[in-house]
């Protein structure tokens, strides 16, 4: 079975599992913040769920990539977009847009190659 560590304390601890083989994690405290939506204090886990939800927000990082795209449509359709458009598109075409994003990219960087 594999080894699994984390750093915890300034060293290397192996994680402990359960009988069923899982691990168990702890959520950090929640610290309450103020809502960027509408301004109000949000204070436990469960307040800001239901924040989310009644303002159609996700968490992000928390998102299903395959589900939710712009304006929570699902992202399939985009990609079948996108698809159709370079399917269609002729090899100078391809090149002119890869050359024009990489003058974009080229001129839209600090000089240490960080943004």
């Amino acid at each position: 079975m594999k080894r699994t560590y984390v750093y915890l304390n300034g060293e290397f601890v192996e994680k402990k599992r359960d009988e069923k083989g899982r691990y168990h994690y702890l959520f950090p405290e929640f610290k309450p913040y103020k809502s960027m939506i509408d301004g109000r204090t949000i204070t436990s886990r469960e307040q800001h769920r239901r924040h989310l939800k009644a303002n159609n927000c996700i968490e992000v990082g928390n998102e299903d990539p395959l589900k939710h795209g712009p304006k929570g449509k699902p992202q399939n359709q985009r990609l079948d977009v996108l698809r159709h458009q370079l399917a269609n598109m002729t090899h100078r075409e391809a090149n002119q847009v890869l050359a024009k994003l990489r003058d974009d990219l080229r001129f839209t960087r600090n000089p240490t190659g960080n943004r």
